[in-house]
């Protein structure tokens, strides 16, 4: 399990939703695209289908990203996987599909990736999806070295996925961090606290390493923001700006391997 006087095993930047916006996000495409621009780090959602098959997905319904109507919980896997997942996005994506988790779980696996697995549960879906994730992940992260991070904004698929693993690392989305966040951070034994990068200070970021507890943020699209946030020592940073990121900040994308925030 990872702790506060464990180093971090991931790297800073995180291409966010797999590839960000260089290709259909949750795709395989995608953290293919993530790959080829040197992001060895991914952030993903996942949530379940009517049949209880964990795909990749952020929104409850279709519309958005699909060329499927309605809700996401009404359809089963087979049907979810005969929807363009990629025409949305450009011509040359025509015909990418909604994966399963388990087909992107063995890619990362055999390309030495490592993810932010992000629990997306539909409504009225949070335990079973928690638990369901949980479970899948242990199994899949046997031979890796890196286990994924899960994390959500819904604390009660958090605590149905601690309830599955004691040794999965956790981390808890909120938009602002408060000195609240604390409790339920301890009620998880999580890792990390994920949040909006507009809302973290310097001072937040020391708030939460004080108490042991990494840092991530979520959408940053602009260098001179990462500039900042690195130079605050936040541990996580996802993106969508793909190719600027890597040029710019291209030692961020190797794993962390950095010294523990408090000492053993």
């Amino acid at each position: 399990m990872i702790s506060a006087t464990t180093p971090w095993p991931y790297p800073t930047l995180f291409a966010h939703r797999g590839g960000g916006s260089l290709a259909p996000e949750n795709t395989l495409a995608a953290i293919k695209m993530g790959l080829s621009h040197q992001f060895t780090a991914v952030e993903f959602d996942v949530k379940l289908s009517l049949d209880h098959i964990a795909h990749l997905m952020h929104d409850d319904t279709l519309e958005r990203t699909t060329t499927g109507t309605g809700l996401v919980a009404t359809q089963s896997m087979a049907a979810l996987e005969k929807l363009d997942a990629g025409a949305w996005h450009s011509a040359g994506f025509i015909g990418e599909r909604i994966p399963r988790f388990s087909a992107v779980m063995q890619y990362l696996r055999n390309h030495a990736m490592c993810a932010n697995v992000e629990i997306k549960p539909c409504p009225q879906r949070e335990r079973e999806t928690g638990e369901a994730i949980a479970g899948w992940c242990s199994e899949f992260s046997r031979a890796s070295v890196v286990k994924p991070l899960l994390s959500s904004f819904s604390l009660d698929a958090l605590l149905a996925a601690r309830a599955v693993s004691a040794d999965l690392p956790i981390g808890f989305l909120v938009e602002t961090p408060e000195q609240s966040h604390l409790a339920t951070l301890a009620k998880l034994n999580a890792v990390s606290l994920h949040c909006h990068h507009a809302t973290l200070t310097r001072e937040r970021v020391d708030f939460f390493h004080q108490h042991g507890y990494r840092v991530m943020t979520y959408t940053v699209n602009d260098e001179a923001r990462v500039a900042e946030l690195i130079a605050m020592k936040v541990d996580g940073i996802f993106t969508d700006n793909l190719a600027v990121m890597a040029k710019k900040f291209g030692g961020a994308l190797a794993n962390g391997g950095q010294k523990p925030l408090l000492s053993a």
